[in-house]
């Protein structure tokens, strides 16, 4: 293609550039190995040492303490809602979830399944359009953990504090905004993300497990459901995706070379403020979000004409802006501005909608007039 593409998918999302041409160039010969990574065995010493170098990587981005194992599992953030509930259930039976979305429900029901849960805070009043601050949070301090969701994808909610649950564990689904600024990770129990938004493809989840809370789990829990196997076979109870494993590796390089966290968060936090203020400046377009909650990384927005949609959507993959359909739970747009999404493409989709507005909007209302 002649024109650069944008892609504003909320997952499986953009890679680097630079990640993804250095795949490329050695995917057929891996190391002067002759063979691709995706055709070296998982317990061959080349990928040992790739695998160990790619979570030496996360711990340095992240600042991981010692008393915490990383895990490099299957199954998604889906998986998790079970797993979590699974291997921390053991002692009370009893957790606490905070509702604030459609990811927040899933695991709500998910962790149901397996013990008492008790709703801590609840948006649901308010449309998902703030989340619960600490004082209206209610906490069961016998609870084994307490669950939420820094930030939902689809709703473009994310929490603006972490919340204290006092000794009680906190249990966080971090999957579409891991690694986009710094985080005290000393602050919880659990961390768990899907792979396919800020860190690599689709089929990889990370879990970052305090060392203490893995001899929790229920009886019945199989055996590959165990957090205490996968780590005392360091991610290698059974083949894990190994590809997804190496991409993720180059991409906590790639956030290296960038500064690390501390720096991509300013350039995340620029990008979100750049499209924010796009949207508050406009009659056409709006965000129904409070501002202390608005995500950095999922921007939703609406058209004030709803009839515009198609051909909003049909302009702008013209240019070049790829995957701004909202989710079809909540309708509408939505750009994902992901670590991955350039600033050229934050301000190039800013050119594009002053331009929809200015031919589709304040035209017709000068007509209208």
């Amino acid at each position: 293609m002649n024109q650069q593409v944008f892609n504003f998918c909320a997952g499986p999302a953009t890679l680097p550039q630079e990640v993804l041409k250095a795949v490329q160039q050695e995917l057929r010969d891996w190391q002067n190995l002759g063979v691709s990574v995706m055709e070296v065995s998982h317990r061959s010493k080349p990928y040992e040492a790739m695998a160990a170098e790619a979570e030496q990587d996360l711990r340095d981005l992240m600042h991981i303490p010692d008393n915490y194992k990383v895990l490099f599992l299957q199954g998604g953030a889906t998986a998790q809602f079970a797993m979590t509930a699974m291997n921390l259930l053991g002692k009370s039976g009893q957790a606490d979830y905070i509702q604030t979305g459609i990811w927040a429900t899933k695991a709500i029901k998910e962790g149901s399944r397996y013990g008492e849960v008790s709703i801590a805070g609840d948006c649901t009043e308010n449309g998902f359009s703030r989340v619960p601050q600490q004082s209206e949070l209610t906490l069961n301090p016998n609870a084994d953990y307490l669950h939420y969701t820094t930030n939902e994808t689809i709703g473009g909610l994310e929490f603006n504090y972490i919340p204290d649950a006092g000794d009680v564990p906190l249990v966080v689904d971090m999957s579409s905004n891991i690694l986009s600024r710094p985080i005290d990770v000393s602050r919880f129990g659990v961390i768990y993300a899907g792979a396919q938004k800020n860190i690599g493809p689709a089929g990889l989840t990370i879990v970052i497990i305090r060392d203490d809370l893995m001899e929790q789990f229920l009886p019945f829990t199989p055996t590959v459901w165990q957090y205490k196997n996968h780590a005392d076979n360091d991610s290698m109870l059974n083949t894990p995706p190994t590809f997804g494993w190496y991409l993720a590796g180059q991409v906590f390089k790639w956030l290296k070379r960038q500064g690390g966290i501390e720096a991509i968060a300013e350039i995340n936090q620029r990008k979100a403020q750049k499209l924010y203020a796009a949207i508050d400046q406009s009659e056409f377009y709006s965000n129904p979000i409070d501002l202390m909650n608005r995500s950095w990384m999922n921007v939703p927005f609406v058209l004030a004409d709803e009839s515009l949609n198609a051909a909003f959507l049909e302009q702008a993959e013209a240019r070049g802006l790829l995957n701004l359909k909202g989710h079809r739970s909540v309708g509408g747009m939505r750009a994902s501005i992901y670590n991955a999404m350039p600033e050229a493409g934050v301000d190039t989709l800013i050119a594009f909608m002053a331009e929809f507005e200015q031919k589709n909007w304040q035209s017709q209302t000068i007509q209208t007039a």
